[in-house]
């Protein structure tokens, strides 16, 4: 809650007798006027600085000694290393966890140029490994929510390199990044980590299963393995951040489900499932095991959510239309919990979510067979109506809500 908020919003307070005007000052004055564009300028500030050493030190790489090298390397990280932490020490945060970062990032530059020096040929993605730890450790020392996502980026990077360039992946990586970080962002119980994490999960359990040629589907188990672990997040904030990822990869499959595939097999979905008897008994158990989570805090209809990877593609027909009911329950679902909750962007959400399944439902039903002018034209106007007509009832909804809480 920002302090512009509270000194807009307080003034109505006032306004309404729910306050007096010292009690609008005492309020204001616990929050702090946090300088947020000024805290980030030192961040941008450490990365257009590394970006320049690094393409310096690449532009006359060649022309260096070996033991300039090393010691150039050595010496450029010390720096960073030894003024970050005095800077820190001397209160100024900002700009010493950017001197950090900058000491993490010639770290990893070092481990590069020193095997390029050598001529050394990796195989695997041990040298990224390193560098990921060295940023988990100082995740930990530092507990700098910059350092997190570096590391994280790290690693995330490392998964695609090794995929694209390697045809593998890494599993040691993978473990690390869930141990060390993923215990970080669930300790800390804060939002933008947690969301950050559950992206890089999710990114990485697709090159998973596409690297190892698994069918499709398997790669719903870790995910949503990732979607139960929040709902023992007691802190709803991380624990929505966990589980909204997991649920737009499963919403975005049943899209193009809806979208691709029809009974002549457009895309086969047959061709996507894995043995029935096994995938299913472990979706089920994941099932169970988020159900008792959800009933140990009393989330017990959020359950419904587990609708969008219901596998429907098992059954001999009408997988497409099920899969279309499915992101219209679901969004009217999100809809449905915003009005309960009084939540306005799990309404906004909801609308979005409701909007891309009728846009979904008019292109699957129309676009073989309208023309493709009029097609875009009375999809627009469907667009715009649905717009309109579901941010008037949203409208009307918090006008009734703030009514009744003035009467």
């Amino acid at each position: 809650m920002s302090k512009k908020w509270v000194e807009h919003e307080g003034l109505r307070w006032v306004e309404r007798g729910i306050v007096t005007r010292e009690q609008y000052e005492q309020i204001v004055g616990l929050y702090e006027d946090k300088k947020h564009a000024i805290g980030i300028l030192p961040l941008l500030g450490a990365i257009l600085v590394g970006l320049g050493i690094l393409s310096f030190v690449a532009a006359n790489w060649q022309d260096i000694p070996q033991l300039a090298r090393l010691i150039l390397i050595a010496t450029v990280m010390a720096a960073f290393y030894t003024g970050g932490e005095m800077l820190l020490r001397k209160g100024h945060d900002k700009l010493g966890i950017a001197m950090v970062a900058l000491g993490l990032t010639a770290f990893g530059s070092g481990i590069i140029l020193t095997g390029q020096m050598f001529h050394l040929v990796a195989y695997d993605i041990t040298s990224f490994i390193v560098w990921g730890i060295a940023g988990t450790v100082l995740t930990y020392i530092y507990r700098s929510r910059f350092l997190y996502l570096l590391s994280l980026l790290i690693f995330t990077s490392a998964q695609i390199y090794s995929s694209l360039e390697m045809h593998h992946f890494s599993g040691i990586a993978f473990a690390i990044m869930i141990v060390g970080l993923g215990y970080y962002g669930w300790k800390r119980q804060n939002a933008l980590l947690t969301w950050c994490f559950s992206l890089s999960f999710v990114i990485q359990s697709l090159i998973l299963v596409a690297s190892k040629d698994w069918k499709a589907l398997w790669f719903f188990v870790p995910v949503m393995a990732l979607y139960t672990a929040g709902d023992y997040l007691k802190d709803r904030s991380p624990g929505y951040a966990v589980q909204s990822v997991p649920l737009i990869a499963a919403f975005v499959f049943d899209v193009i489900a809806v979208l691709f595939y029809d009974d002549t097999g457009v895309i086969r979905l047959r061709e996507l499932l894995p043995g029935a008897t096994n995938f299913i008994l472990i979706m089920l158990l994941l099932f169970a095991v988020s159900v008792y989570g959800k009933l140990i805090h009393k989330r017990a209809s959020s359950a419904f959510e587990w609708i969008l990877v219901v596998p429907f593609a098992y059954l001999p027909s009408g997988a497409a239309v099920l899969y279309l009911l499915a992101l219209f329950f679901f969004a009217l679902y999100v809809l449905w919990r915003g009005y309960i909750e009084e939540w306005r962007f799990k309404i906004n959400f909801g609308t979005v979510l409701f909007i891309c399944a009728t846009m979904v439902a008019y292109g699957k039903l129309t676009w073989a067979f309208m023309d493709k002018s009029l097609f875009f034209i009375l999809g627009g106007l469907l667009l715009l109506l649905l717009s309109w007509f579901l941010n008037r009832r949203k409208k009307q909804f918090f006008d009734e809500v703030k009514g009744g809480g003035s009467s």
